[in-house]
Protein backbone atom coordinates (compact mmCIF):
# COMPACT_ATOMS: atom_id res chain seq x y z
CA UNK A 1 0.00 0.00 0.00
CA UNK A 2 0.93 3.71 -0.68
CA UNK A 3 0.40 6.52 1.36
CA UNK A 4 -0.75 10.05 0.44
CA UNK A 5 1.48 12.93 0.71
CA UNK A 6 0.45 14.06 2.90
CA UNK A 7 -3.20 13.57 4.04
CA UNK A 8 -6.59 13.69 2.14
CA UNK A 9 -10.18 14.89 3.71
CA UNK A 10 -13.61 13.93 2.49
CA UNK A 11 -15.90 16.66 3.90
CA UNK A 12 -19.43 15.51 3.78
CA UNK A 13 -21.78 18.47 4.16
CA UNK A 14 -25.66 17.93 4.10
CA UNK A 15 -28.88 20.09 4.50
CA UNK A 16 -32.09 18.07 5.72
CA UNK A 17 -35.37 19.77 6.73
CA UNK A 18 -37.47 17.01 9.28
CA UNK A 19 -40.92 17.30 10.29
CA UNK A 20 -42.35 17.43 14.16
CA UNK A 21 -39.46 14.56 15.50
CA UNK A 22 -37.92 13.99 18.75
CA UNK A 23 -35.24 11.82 16.75
CA UNK A 24 -32.82 12.56 20.28
CA UNK A 25 -33.88 12.95 23.51
CA UNK A 26 -32.08 14.31 26.40
CA UNK A 27 -32.24 12.98 30.27
CA UNK A 28 -36.04 14.81 30.41
CA UNK A 29 -36.95 12.88 26.87
CA UNK A 30 -37.35 16.25 25.39
CA UNK A 31 -35.05 16.63 21.73
CA UNK A 32 -31.46 17.52 22.41
CA UNK A 33 -30.97 21.49 21.86
CA UNK A 34 -27.72 23.50 22.34
CA UNK A 35 -27.30 27.35 22.11
CA UNK A 36 -25.55 28.22 18.94
CA UNK A 37 -25.36 32.20 17.75
CA UNK A 38 -27.38 33.35 21.05
CA UNK A 39 -30.20 31.53 19.83
CA UNK A 40 -31.80 28.25 20.94
CA UNK A 41 -31.13 25.34 18.24
CA UNK A 42 -32.35 22.11 17.48
CA UNK A 43 -29.13 19.37 17.97
CA UNK A 44 -28.94 15.49 17.48
CA UNK A 45 -25.49 14.47 18.55
CA UNK A 46 -22.75 12.74 16.86
CA UNK A 47 -23.15 9.58 18.71
CA UNK A 48 -26.75 9.40 17.69
CA UNK A 49 -25.94 10.15 13.83
CA UNK A 50 -22.96 7.57 14.03
CA UNK A 51 -24.79 4.92 15.15
CA UNK A 52 -27.70 5.57 13.02
CA UNK A 53 -25.17 4.89 10.32
CA UNK A 54 -24.02 2.08 11.64
CA UNK A 55 -27.17 0.80 11.20
CA UNK A 56 -28.17 1.53 8.25
CA UNK A 57 -25.14 -0.38 7.47
CA UNK A 58 -26.12 -3.25 8.90
CA UNK A 59 -28.99 -3.40 6.18
CA UNK A 60 -27.04 -3.20 3.17
CA UNK A 61 -23.25 -4.85 4.31
CA UNK A 62 -22.89 -8.93 4.90
CA UNK A 63 -23.00 -9.32 9.05
CA UNK A 64 -19.40 -11.29 8.65
CA UNK A 65 -18.11 -7.91 7.36
CA UNK A 66 -19.77 -6.03 10.16
CA UNK A 67 -18.54 -5.18 13.82
CA UNK A 68 -20.66 -5.78 17.09
CA UNK A 69 -19.69 -3.76 19.92
CA UNK A 70 -20.46 -5.35 23.69
CA UNK A 71 -19.37 -6.35 26.97
CA UNK A 72 -20.46 -9.93 26.32
CA UNK A 73 -17.44 -10.79 23.73
CA UNK A 74 -16.56 -13.68 26.16
CA UNK A 75 -20.26 -15.12 25.64
CA UNK A 76 -20.27 -14.22 21.93
CA UNK A 77 -16.65 -15.99 21.54
CA UNK A 78 -17.97 -18.84 23.89
CA UNK A 79 -20.97 -19.19 21.19
CA UNK A 80 -18.29 -19.62 18.12
CA UNK A 81 -16.42 -22.21 19.65
CA UNK A 82 -19.59 -24.19 20.14
CA UNK A 83 -20.34 -23.96 16.75
CA UNK A 84 -16.82 -25.23 15.20
CA UNK A 85 -16.60 -27.44 17.68
CA UNK A 86 -18.16 -30.36 19.83
CA UNK A 87 -17.20 -28.75 23.04
CA UNK A 88 -20.61 -28.44 25.33
CA UNK A 89 -21.50 -24.83 27.03
CA UNK A 90 -19.37 -24.73 30.21
CA UNK A 91 -15.79 -25.98 28.45
CA UNK A 92 -16.44 -23.81 25.53
CA UNK A 93 -16.79 -20.94 28.08
CA UNK A 94 -13.61 -21.46 30.09
CA UNK A 95 -11.93 -21.95 26.58
CA UNK A 96 -13.08 -18.68 25.78
CA UNK A 97 -12.26 -16.82 28.50
CA UNK A 98 -8.83 -18.10 28.43
CA UNK A 99 -8.20 -17.02 24.77
CA UNK A 100 -9.12 -13.59 25.88
CA UNK A 101 -6.92 -13.52 29.10
CA UNK A 102 -4.27 -12.44 27.18
CA UNK A 103 -5.68 -8.65 26.50
CA UNK A 104 -6.22 -8.20 29.99
CA UNK A 105 -9.30 -6.49 29.42
CA UNK A 106 -10.95 -5.29 32.75
CA UNK A 107 -13.97 -7.19 34.12
CA UNK A 108 -16.79 -5.99 34.91
CA UNK A 109 -19.58 -6.34 37.47
CA UNK A 110 -21.59 -9.23 36.03
CA UNK A 111 -19.33 -12.59 35.30
CA UNK A 112 -18.44 -12.78 31.59
CA UNK A 113 -18.83 -9.35 30.99
CA UNK A 114 -15.79 -7.17 30.07
CA UNK A 115 -15.82 -3.41 32.38
CA UNK A 116 -16.79 -1.10 28.61
CA UNK A 117 -18.00 -1.94 25.47
CA UNK A 118 -15.50 -3.44 23.36
CA UNK A 119 -15.99 -2.75 19.63
CA UNK A 120 -14.81 -5.28 17.25
CA UNK A 121 -15.16 -6.90 13.96
CA UNK A 122 -17.26 -9.98 13.75
CA UNK A 123 -14.59 -11.69 11.70
CA UNK A 124 -11.56 -10.96 14.09
CA UNK A 125 -13.23 -12.81 16.70
CA UNK A 126 -14.00 -15.88 13.86
CA UNK A 127 -10.66 -15.26 13.62
CA UNK A 128 -9.32 -15.72 17.23
CA UNK A 129 -11.41 -19.12 17.14
CA UNK A 130 -9.75 -20.21 14.26
CA UNK A 131 -6.19 -20.30 16.61
CA UNK A 132 -7.55 -23.32 18.27
CA UNK A 133 -8.36 -24.84 15.17
CA UNK A 134 -8.48 -29.15 15.85
CA UNK A 135 -6.85 -28.23 19.83
CA UNK A 136 -10.00 -27.41 21.39
CA UNK A 137 -10.92 -30.56 23.66
CA UNK A 138 -7.37 -30.87 23.99
CA UNK A 139 -7.37 -27.36 25.25
CA UNK A 140 -10.26 -27.62 27.45
CA UNK A 141 -9.36 -30.61 29.43
CA UNK A 142 -6.40 -28.88 30.64
CA UNK A 143 -6.09 -27.09 34.43
CA UNK A 144 -6.40 -23.35 34.56
CA UNK A 145 -2.70 -22.94 34.45
CA UNK A 146 -1.60 -25.18 31.70
CA UNK A 147 -4.49 -23.65 30.00
CA UNK A 148 -3.30 -19.83 30.27
CA UNK A 149 -0.02 -20.79 29.62
CA UNK A 150 -1.06 -22.76 26.27
CA UNK A 151 -3.02 -19.78 25.34
CA UNK A 152 -0.51 -17.19 25.58
CA UNK A 153 1.63 -18.57 22.76
CA UNK A 154 -1.33 -18.00 20.45
CA UNK A 155 -1.15 -14.64 18.67
CA UNK A 156 -4.71 -13.95 20.14
CA UNK A 157 -3.81 -9.57 20.14
CA UNK A 158 -2.21 -9.51 16.88
CA UNK A 159 -6.01 -10.87 15.83
CA UNK A 160 -7.60 -8.56 17.00
CA UNK A 161 -5.09 -5.12 15.71
CA UNK A 162 -5.63 -6.33 12.22
CA UNK A 163 -8.23 -7.28 9.44
CA UNK A 164 -10.60 -4.42 10.76
CA UNK A 165 -14.06 -4.62 9.45
CA UNK A 166 -15.33 -1.09 8.06
CA UNK A 167 -17.03 0.10 10.79
CA UNK A 168 -14.10 -0.15 13.50
CA UNK A 169 -11.91 1.26 10.94
CA UNK A 170 -14.50 4.19 10.48
CA UNK A 171 -15.41 5.22 13.86
CA UNK A 172 -12.22 3.53 15.49
CA UNK A 173 -11.97 2.10 19.11
CA UNK A 174 -10.75 3.31 22.11
CA UNK A 175 -9.56 0.69 24.71
CA UNK A 176 -8.13 3.11 27.39
CA UNK A 177 -5.62 0.22 29.23
CA UNK A 178 -4.85 -1.30 26.32
CA UNK A 179 -3.22 1.04 23.77
CA UNK A 180 -2.23 -1.59 21.26
CA UNK A 181 -5.70 -2.67 21.31
CA UNK A 182 -6.64 1.45 19.82
CA UNK A 183 -8.25 2.04 16.28
CA UNK A 184 -7.72 6.12 15.42
CA UNK A 185 -10.95 7.04 13.97
CA UNK A 186 -10.94 7.79 10.30
CA UNK A 187 -14.21 9.92 10.48
CA UNK A 188 -15.03 12.74 12.31
CA UNK A 189 -19.17 13.70 13.00
CA UNK A 190 -20.48 17.00 14.03
CA UNK A 191 -23.51 17.19 16.37
CA UNK A 192 -26.60 18.28 13.39
CA UNK A 193 -27.31 21.77 14.23
CA UNK A 194 -30.28 23.78 13.20
CA UNK A 195 -29.93 26.67 10.60
CA UNK A 196 -32.49 28.50 12.46
CA UNK A 197 -33.97 29.34 15.98
CA UNK A 198 -36.60 26.49 17.23
CA UNK A 199 -38.85 26.20 20.20
CA UNK A 200 -39.49 23.02 22.18
CA UNK A 201 -43.42 21.76 21.68
CA UNK A 202 -45.02 19.31 23.52
CA UNK A 203 -47.20 16.38 21.94
CA UNK A 204 -50.36 16.10 24.59
CA UNK A 205 -51.90 12.20 24.14
CA UNK A 206 -54.27 10.11 25.56
CA UNK A 207 -54.52 6.58 25.06
CA UNK A 208 -58.09 4.84 25.45
CA UNK A 209 -58.51 1.06 27.05
CA UNK A 210 -60.92 -0.54 24.63
CA UNK A 211 -62.38 -2.67 27.25
CA UNK A 212 -63.35 0.45 29.18
CA UNK A 213 -64.78 1.76 26.01
CA UNK A 214 -66.86 -0.93 25.66
CA UNK A 215 -68.17 -0.82 28.85
CA UNK A 216 -68.93 2.48 28.85
CA UNK A 217 -66.26 3.97 31.58
CA UNK A 218 -65.36 7.65 31.00
CA UNK A 219 -61.99 8.91 30.97
CA UNK A 220 -58.77 7.83 29.15
CA UNK A 221 -56.32 5.04 30.02
CA UNK A 222 -53.39 6.56 29.72
CA UNK A 223 -52.48 10.40 29.21
CA UNK A 224 -48.55 11.79 28.53
CA UNK A 225 -47.07 13.99 26.55
CA UNK A 226 -44.10 14.08 23.76
CA UNK A 227 -41.77 17.00 23.57
CA UNK A 228 -40.74 17.55 19.89
CA UNK A 229 -39.24 20.36 17.40
CA UNK A 230 -39.22 20.54 13.45
CA UNK A 231 -36.09 21.65 11.82
CA UNK A 232 -33.46 22.15 9.02
CA UNK A 233 -30.80 20.80 10.39
CA UNK A 234 -27.23 21.31 8.78
CA UNK A 235 -25.27 17.88 9.16
CA UNK A 236 -21.40 17.78 8.80
CA UNK A 237 -18.82 15.04 8.59
CA UNK A 238 -15.30 14.27 7.60
CA UNK A 239 -13.26 11.42 6.77
CA UNK A 240 -9.30 10.73 6.60
CA UNK A 241 -8.35 8.96 3.39
CA UNK A 242 -5.25 8.13 4.55
CA UNK A 243 -6.14 7.09 8.01
CA UNK A 244 -8.79 4.72 6.42
CA UNK A 245 -6.37 3.00 4.26
CA UNK A 246 -4.43 2.61 7.72
CA UNK A 247 -6.82 1.23 8.84
CA UNK A 248 -7.82 -1.23 6.71
CA UNK A 249 -4.77 -1.89 4.30
CA UNK A 250 -6.19 -1.73 1.45
CA UNK A 251 -6.55 1.11 -0.76
CA UNK A 252 -9.66 -0.02 -2.62
CA UNK A 253 -11.46 -1.34 0.32
CA UNK A 254 -10.68 2.71 1.54
CA UNK A 255 -12.19 3.88 -1.18
CA UNK A 256 -15.39 2.15 -1.11
CA UNK A 257 -15.63 2.31 2.36
CA UNK A 258 -15.90 5.82 2.00
CA UNK A 259 -18.67 5.65 -0.57
CA UNK A 260 -20.40 3.42 1.68
CA UNK A 261 -20.25 6.11 5.00
CA UNK A 262 -21.16 8.65 2.27
CA UNK A 263 -24.04 6.55 1.75
CA UNK A 264 -25.18 5.28 4.81
CA UNK A 265 -24.40 8.85 6.45
CA UNK A 266 -26.65 10.80 3.88
CA UNK A 267 -29.42 8.21 3.77
CA UNK A 268 -29.61 7.08 7.76
CA UNK A 269 -31.98 8.98 10.22
CA UNK A 270 -31.90 8.38 14.25
CA UNK A 271 -34.67 6.65 14.84
CA UNK A 272 -35.76 8.05 18.50
CA UNK A 273 -39.49 8.12 18.53
CA UNK A 274 -39.96 7.41 15.33
CA UNK A 275 -43.20 5.08 15.59
CA UNK A 276 -44.79 8.44 16.46
CA UNK A 277 -43.36 11.05 14.40
CA UNK A 278 -42.74 9.03 11.04
CA UNK A 279 -39.73 11.53 10.74
CA UNK A 280 -37.82 9.71 7.56
CA UNK A 281 -36.55 12.27 5.27
CA UNK A 282 -34.37 12.56 2.36
CA UNK A 283 -32.06 15.17 2.57
CA UNK A 284 -32.05 18.67 0.05
CA UNK A 285 -28.39 18.81 -0.30
CA UNK A 286 -25.51 16.45 -0.30
CA UNK A 287 -21.70 18.08 -1.25
CA UNK A 288 -18.62 16.43 -0.49
CA UNK A 289 -15.25 18.29 -0.94
CA UNK A 290 -11.75 17.12 -0.77
CA UNK A 291 -9.37 18.79 0.44
CA UNK A 292 -5.38 18.35 1.05
CA UNK A 293 -5.33 20.86 3.78
CA UNK A 294 -7.72 20.56 6.65
CA UNK A 295 -11.15 19.27 7.52
CA UNK A 296 -13.83 22.43 7.25
CA UNK A 297 -16.59 22.34 8.76
CA UNK A 298 -19.17 25.38 7.50
CA UNK A 299 -21.41 25.76 10.49
CA UNK A 300 -20.32 29.30 10.74
CA UNK A 301 -22.96 30.24 7.98
CA UNK A 302 -25.08 29.80 10.54
CA UNK A 303 -24.21 31.84 13.20
CA UNK A 304 -26.85 34.45 12.12
CA UNK A 305 -30.03 32.25 12.50
CA UNK A 306 -31.76 31.64 9.36
CA UNK A 307 -35.08 33.11 9.55
CA UNK A 308 -38.26 32.90 7.03
CA UNK A 309 -37.88 36.81 6.25
CA UNK A 310 -34.62 35.48 4.99
CA UNK A 311 -35.35 34.48 1.56
CA UNK A 312 -38.78 34.32 0.43
CA UNK A 313 -38.07 30.55 -1.00
CA UNK A 314 -38.09 29.43 2.26
CA UNK A 315 -35.68 28.08 5.18
CA UNK A 316 -33.82 24.90 3.54
CA UNK A 317 -33.53 27.78 0.15
CA UNK A 318 -31.58 30.13 2.16
CA UNK A 319 -29.66 27.49 4.54
CA UNK A 320 -28.21 26.81 1.08
CA UNK A 321 -27.54 29.74 0.12
CA UNK A 322 -25.87 30.46 3.04
CA UNK A 323 -23.42 27.27 2.81
CA UNK A 324 -22.76 28.26 -0.95
CA UNK A 325 -21.02 31.54 0.07
CA UNK A 326 -19.65 30.39 3.35
CA UNK A 327 -17.43 27.58 0.46
CA UNK A 328 -16.98 30.30 -1.76
CA UNK A 329 -15.37 32.58 1.45
CA UNK A 330 -13.27 29.83 2.81
CA UNK A 331 -11.84 28.94 -0.50
CA UNK A 332 -11.55 32.57 -1.72
CA UNK A 333 -10.02 34.25 2.15
CA UNK A 334 -7.73 31.25 2.96
CA UNK A 335 -6.89 30.72 -0.68
CA UNK A 336 -7.71 26.60 -0.10
CA UNK A 337 -8.76 25.35 -3.21
CA UNK A 338 -10.34 22.02 -2.67
CA UNK A 339 -9.12 19.06 -5.15
CA UNK A 340 -13.03 17.55 -5.87
CA UNK A 341 -16.48 18.95 -4.76
CA UNK A 342 -19.73 18.08 -6.12
CA UNK A 343 -23.07 18.68 -5.15
CA UNK A 344 -26.54 16.79 -5.41
CA UNK A 345 -29.42 19.26 -4.43
CA UNK A 346 -32.98 19.48 -4.87
CA UNK A 347 -33.17 22.90 -5.12
CA UNK A 348 -34.14 25.57 -8.27
CA UNK A 349 -33.73 29.11 -9.45
CA UNK A 350 -31.07 31.22 -8.20
CA UNK A 351 -30.37 28.63 -4.91
CA UNK A 352 -29.43 26.36 -8.02
CA UNK A 353 -27.16 28.71 -9.00
CA UNK A 354 -25.07 30.47 -6.40
CA UNK A 355 -25.04 26.26 -5.78
CA UNK A 356 -23.41 25.55 -8.85
CA UNK A 357 -20.62 28.65 -8.19
CA UNK A 358 -19.49 26.94 -5.23
CA UNK A 359 -20.03 23.35 -5.63
CA UNK A 360 -20.05 23.09 -9.14
CA UNK A 361 -22.98 21.53 -11.50
CA UNK A 362 -25.44 19.68 -9.64
CA UNK A 363 -25.81 15.85 -10.30
CA UNK A 364 -27.73 12.79 -8.99
CA UNK A 365 -26.40 10.96 -4.96
CA UNK A 366 -24.81 8.12 -7.68
CA UNK A 367 -23.34 10.27 -9.79
CA UNK A 368 -21.77 12.01 -7.33
CA UNK A 369 -20.42 8.36 -5.51
CA UNK A 370 -19.14 7.39 -8.59
CA UNK A 371 -17.08 11.07 -9.25
CA UNK A 372 -15.91 10.86 -5.65
CA UNK A 373 -14.51 6.99 -6.08
CA UNK A 374 -12.98 8.11 -9.73
CA UNK A 375 -10.92 11.05 -8.27
CA UNK A 376 -9.98 9.21 -4.43
CA UNK A 377 -8.70 6.47 -6.89
CA UNK A 378 -6.82 8.61 -9.34
CA UNK A 379 -5.13 10.50 -6.86
CA UNK A 380 -3.71 6.95 -4.95
CA UNK A 381 -3.12 5.96 -8.21
CA UNK A 382 -0.15 9.15 -8.56
CA UNK A 383 0.70 9.00 -5.48
CA UNK A 384 1.92 5.89 -5.98
CA UNK A 385 3.80 6.56 -8.69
Amino acid sequence: MTFLPPRLYVDVHILQTVPPANLNRDDQGNPKEAYYGGTRRSRISSQAWKRATRMHFTEHMPAHDLATRTRRVAGALTDILKDRTDLAEEPAGRLADALLAPLKISAGRKKGDTAYLLFYGRSQLENVAGLVGDRAAELAALDEKDLLAEVEKLPVQEKFSSGHSLDVALFGRMVADIAALRVDAAVQVAHALSTHSVTLEFDYFTAVDDRAEEEREPGAGMIGTIGFNSATLYRYASVGLHQLRRNLGDDAAAVDGIRKFVTSFARSVPGGYRNSFAHQTLPSLVSVVVRPDQPVNLVTAYEEPVTPASGATGIAAESARRLAEEHRTAVDRWGDTPAFSAVCHAFRGETARRLEDAFGSAVGFPALLDGLDAHLSTAIGEAGR
